[in-house]
């Protein structure tokens, strides 16, 4: 799958998940959402390279002496903030989800 068709994939995935929430929040989470696709598409490309190449350098005569590869370090930064970002997308989803109930709940009270 290339780079552009994970972003678009994953830009639908949560545009779909928020088509049930109410206009301002979805307009509110647009950007948040456009991020975690870039974010998706980009360890997409970073994982392909880091199979090939895996997240450490070994030296090669000297067994103990390690580092990580620029790439390792940029995917765990990615996963990190795509993780974040998902965090804040699922708690205004779930803000909605907490409002639709307190609605009903005045309704059961009658």
């Amino acid at each position: 799958m290339t780079k552009n068709e994970v972003f678009t994939k994953e830009k639908e995935k949560l545009t779909n998940i928020f088509l049930e929430v109410e206009p301002a929040k979805r307009k509110l989470v647009e950007g948040l959402i456009d991020d975690a696709a870039f974010l998706k598409a980009e360890n997409h490309q970073l994982k392909l390279l880091l199979r090939e190449t895996g997240m450490i350098q070994i030296h090669p005569s000297q067994r103990h002496l390690q580092k990580p590869t620029e790439a390792a370090r940029q995917y765990l930064k990615n996963v990190n903030s795509y993780a974040v970002i998902i965090k804040a997308l699922n708690g205004v989803l779930a803000k909605g989800i907490i409002e639709d109930d307190d609605d009903l709940s005045e309704f059961e009270d009658e």
